[in-house]
């Protein structure tokens, strides 16, 4: 295997892929997956689309704003030539990007690409020990950070971080900058293989795993996925709740739609009542969101909202098929299922119109292959669980971590999930094969939680793992063993709650604590976590 020759001046991220002999199989059974060697994706996406369909198409709409394809170009241009006339940017340069779903964050995005930098996308909620800990894994040289997030980012330990807001007063602002420039940047010529992007997932141990992702992955999911399956139009209209961080959401709310010329209705915020409102009022037509979303919907009554709708999507955490049933009869609609991976950007097995099972996850997207495999890597009969592995034309490659090892064997990415397939090739989740609580499409680590909750004084130790919830999938429940002289009641609960509030990302706090009088624990002393889980487990029964 062989890169091609790269432009990036800063050589961090080749320098920190993989060796080849730890890359997953990488395939390009489709045409339109044989990119040129020369590639940047914000050409394809906003500057080929300006070309396509005109500057006045309308792109990026939020509830009171409206932004063309030809606007977002012009401001993505402005950015670029802030980071590289303003701040010196070289190709290859990582740049962190911090803020809700907005206009100005995709600009940005597309700016740092249009520079040749690459674009470290995070959760706007992570606590100052969140981001100096993704600030040290990514090295970023410049942060771009919406001007109501600052505080964390300011007291986070980021040493050598230039720190660039926008949205706020000032004529130091991104926006102010930006008006001042001309809007005309000449596109870094990247390689198909340069680092796009660098996202991050959570590791079961508890310290984040940075995903490197090529510019021709972008593209590859647009082209697998959102072409195949989902087959979007230009005059749709995509909405949905998932963070741009997420790469869920990147490609749900904005690749996709760029990708055919659509537009995207970006929230920052909205509860399930204002989600489906908010359909209605803009004539969403194509929609991402987590199960948990659609049942609370249905709950509030709001189905009727969603009559504009020609596409729905779930994916984050499994579908049961009594909800997919549920909101099929309530609105007419087949909720479109996938399971997808940071490591591997995008979903990978999925199903639409006629060809789902409700309760199946579906089956591999055209331009991957799924397996179901044992220890040994070898594919198990269908019906029989096993492990599942998939291949395509993307594939993880961990930034400098060894848990490469793990995630990649014999040529498979393992995603950390139990399945069964059918003799129709359709694939059915079982379980997380590792500690990973999923609740409402978010991937939490318990060992996180657990480290922040240790910082109570109150807190002799503790255990977190991921509790089976009707509305969530998953709730994250921690069972706490108090120091002596500590109440076990309702007020120590709700202080633990709002410490780990205040300590890491809020929505990784425990809805769930008991407090218990010792954990269980093997001979030498190490944690019996699948004895934790099986409390969670009884308790929820």
């Amino acid at each position: 295997m062989e890169l091609s020759p790269s432009v990036h001046a800063d050589s961090f991220c080749r320098d920190r892929l993989p060796p080849f002999p730890l890359w997953p199989e990488l395939h390009f059974d489709l045409p339109e997956l044989h990119y040129p060697v020369r590639l940047n994706c914000a050409q394809r996406l906003l500057d080929d689309a300006v070309a396509r369909w005109g500057a006045d198409r309308p792109c990026l709409l939020t509830p009171s704003e409206r932004w063309s394809y030809g606007e977002l170009l012009s401001r993505a241009n402005q950015i670029a030539q802030v980071l590289t006339e303003d701040f010196g940017i070289r190709p290859g340069n990582r740049v962190l990007l911090r803020g809700p779903n907005n206009p100005w964050l995709v600009a940005a995005w597309f700016g740092v690409l249009k520079a040749g930098g690459v674009a470290v996308t995070t959760m706007p909620l992570l606590r100052a020990a969140e981001v100096g800990e993704l600030h040290d894994i990514s090295r970023p040289s410049i942060a771009i950070c919406d001007h109501r997030y600052l505080d964390d980012l300011d007291a986070a330990d980021t040493p050598g971080l230039a720190v660039l807001p926008y949205g706020g007063p000032g004529e130091h602002d991104l926006t102010q900058r930006s008006a001042a420039k001309a809007g005309e940047f000449t596109n870094i010529d990247t390689a198909a293989d340069d680092v796009a992007l660098i996202a991050f997932t959570s590791g079961t141990t508890g310290r984040p795993k940075a995903t490197m992702h090529f510019h021709r992955d972008v593209l590859a999911n647009a082209d697998t996925f959102s072409r195949h399956v989902l087959k979007p139009r230009h005059d749709d209209v995509f909405t949905g709740t998932p963070p741009l961080a997420f790469t869920f959401g990147l490609g749900g709310l904005v690749v996709f739609p760029l990708h055919v010329g659509a537009a995207t209705l970006l929230i920052e915020q909205a509860a399930p009542r204002q989600l489906a409102d908010l359909v209605a009022e803009h004539g969403v037509t194509v929609l991402f969101t987590a199960p948990t979303a659609y049942r609370a919907i249905m709950s509030a009554g709001a189905v009727d909202r969603l009559a504009g709708l020609r596409r729905c999507v779930s994916a984050g955490e499994t579908l049961p098929a009594a909800l997919w049933e549920e909101f099929y009869a309530a609105t007419g609609l087949r909720i479109i299922d996938g399971i997808g991976a940071t490591e591997m950007l995008h979903v990978f097995i999925s199903a639409a119109d006629d060809d789902i099972r409700p309760g199946a996850t579906g089956r591999p997207v055209p331009g991957y292959r799924a397996a179901v495999v044992n220890e040994a890597g070898e594919s198990v009969p269908d019906g029989q669980p096993g492990f599942l592995a998939v291949t395509g034309p993307t594939g993880c490659r961990y930034l400098s971590d060894p848990r490469q090892t793990t995630y990649v064997k014999g040529g498979w990415n393992l995603t950390g999930d139990t399945y069964v397939r059918d003799a129709e090739g359709y694939f059915w989740y079982v379980a997380r094969s590792d500690d990973m609580i999923v609740s409402s499409g978010y991937n939490i680590a318990g060992p996180d939680v657990e480290k922040a909750l240790a910082t109570h004084p109150l807190v002799e130790e503790c255990a977190v793992v991921g509790a089976p919830d009707e509305r969530r999938g998953m709730v994250v429940k921690a069972y706490v063993v108090l120091r002596p002289g500590s109440a076990a009641d309702d007020v120590t609960v709700e202080e633990l709650q709002n410490h780990v509030k205040q300590t890491i990302a809020p929505y990784k706090y425990p809805r769930a604590v008991e407090f218990v009088a010792e954990l269980p624990r093997t001979s030498n002393g190490k944690l019996q976590r699948g004895e934790v889980r099986k409390w969670a487990r009884k308790t929820a029964g």
